[in-house]
């Protein structure tokens, strides 16, 4: 199961994809448009940056960006950056592989066969699709910027 960690780093990215050409975003209008809470989203977007998916900028016009366009961060990459491996278990991961420690012959196990069959089903939707894919411009708000004084 995806967890909320993940959740929510998807749709903040998903927010910031689908504003891509306006600039910076505020923590503020990425919490209240994902509907995230903002405390939560700090911390996400800290392991996000330390990802290399998002770039912050600081100051009145500041906020998040992402490091790359949308149509070049999938979701499997995302997710394995948080979570891990997508297999269910270890021996049917192909870039995390361990064996099970009570399987006496790997090649015969039907259980890794399914879980194999699981992974390679949920790889071949999560790595081929992108923020772009999953965007439009439409769902961009540009956040009110006070007034200079």
């Amino acid at each position: 199961m995806l967890s909320q960690h993940s959740r929510y780093a998807l749709k903040a990215l998903l927010h910031l994809a689908s504003c891509n050409r306006v600039g910076p975003q505020p923590i503020v209008s990425i919490a209240a448009e994902a509907n995230v809470p903002r405390k939560f989203l700090e911390a996400i977007f800290v392991d996000l940056k330390r990802n290399g998916f998002v770039n912050s900028t600081r100051g009145p016009r500041g906020g998040y960006v992402l490091t790359r366009p949308p149509a070049e961060i999938t979701f499997g990459q995302v997710i394995r950056s948080i979570e891990g491996p997508l297999a269910l278990i270890g021996c049917a991961s192909q870039k995390f592989y361990r064996p099970c420690r009570d399987c006496p012959d790997e090649g015969a196990c039907a259980l890794r066969r399914v879980m194999m069959e699981a992974r390679e089903q949920l790889v071949s939707v999560l790595d081929n699709r992108t923020l772009a894919d999953a965007t439009s411009d439409d769902f961009c708000v540009v956040p009110e910027l006070a007034p200079a004084e």
